[in-house]
């Protein structure tokens, strides 16, 4: 964590950046490309990071053209649960002295270099992770008669509980439930296992729709898994809430952002089902979190994040730290 301060006594807001990693092995050919096996930066946190350096410097070179202080936030963690944010924030990050508000960027491939993209309001979902063991009877698999078949019984239990988004959500809800990954312990092509593990993730923009689809997942699984003579042991590990945008700090953003790069530089997003701990910063406080276009088509460069090419192009770091400095000084109020 970093301040750039001026006047203690006066406003104070955040500027945020996360900084791990994905276990990917990076596939570019590039003098930046990670110098570690099956780690990469896949999700454009060097370049986050990177960028509030940029904006910390350049603050500094500004710091007697602004009152207040800007609080600059290095994060760890944001891809794995419980996440950094939580951690950070449990610690006092948000303490000593606390800020008002707070932003956010991300890199986001599908726009240009030199571009952001940004929505006020509900923009991401909540993001929980399910993890499932249907525990039958193994035997041959030429005698099933003699089992409790749990790879059949897990089957089932996919197709069943895809109904809590299609039946159970109100249509305006977004919801997803998706099932990733599968395994059955001891199973062969002729031997039924004794049980089955399945790991998968729900998501959702509506909190109380979420604790209403953990209950009803879990009493759907084990009533399901009872009736066919099977357990099965459901646990939910909670994760991120929903990132909501402040509305008006999002449209002091937009407004600043249009000026410092041009109203056809700036677009708005449409929701977006994947997560970020980011969230909890959203719940503390006023915040915005935007979208940075790192992309390139004339160059190749337009690989999505969490792929072993994803790249960037490197101008889009200047679009980064500026704004970000801009809207720290704006948002301070410049004398």
């Amino acid at each position: 964590m970093a301040l750039v301060q001026v006047k203690p006594e006066q406003k104070v807001i955040a500027l945020r950046a996360d900084m791990d990693a994905l276990p990917i092995q990076e596939a570019n050919n590039v003098p930046y490309k990670s110098q570690n096996d099956g780690v990469m930066h896949a999700c454009g946190h060097d370049v986050h990071t990177t960028s509030l350096l940029g904006a910390v410097r350049i603050l500094h070179a500004l710091r007697d053209e602004f009152e207040g202080t800007v609080k600059c936030i290095f994060q760890p963690g944001e891809e794995k649960l419980p996440g950094g944010a939580s951690i950070m924030i449990a610690e006092g990050v948000l303490e000593n002295p606390a800020p008002v508000s707070i932003f956010g960027q991300h890199v986001h491939p599908p726009l240009p270099a030199g571009t952001i993209g940004l929505k006020s309001g509900i923009y991401m979902a909540s993001t929980d992770e399910i993890y499932v063991t249907v525990k039958g009877r193994g035997g041959h698999g030429a005698l099933p008669q003699d089992c409790i078949d749990p790879v059949a019984i897990t089957a089932q239990l996919i197709v069943t509980l895809q109904q809590i988004v299609s039946r159970y959500a109100t249509p305006s809800i977004p919801s997803v439930l998706t099932f990733g990954k599968i395994n059955s312990t001891g199973g062969a092509t002729n031997v039924i296992p004794n049980e089955v593990k399945l790991e998968g993730t729900f998501r959702t923009m509506n909190e109380d729709w979420r604790e209403e689809a953990h209950s009803r997942m879990k009493k759907i699984a084990e009533a399901l898994a009872h009736s066919m003579g099977a357990a099965c042991e459901f646990n939910i590990v909670k994760g991120y809430p929903v990132l909501f945008n402040h509305e008006e700090l999002s449209a002091k953003t937009k407004t600043w952002a249009i000026e410092y790069l041009g109203a056809d530089k700036v677009v708005d997003l449409p929701l977006r089902m994947t997560a970020e701990d980011f969230a909890y910063f959203s719940q503390a406080m006023p915040a915005c979190f935007y979208r940075l276009g790192t992309g390139n088509a004339a160059k190749g460069i337009t690989s999505p994040i969490h792929t072993d090419t994803f790249d960037i192009d490197e101008t889009a770091l200047e679009t980064g730290m500026g704004l970000m400095a801009w809207l720290a000084v704006q948002e301070l109020g410049v004398e």
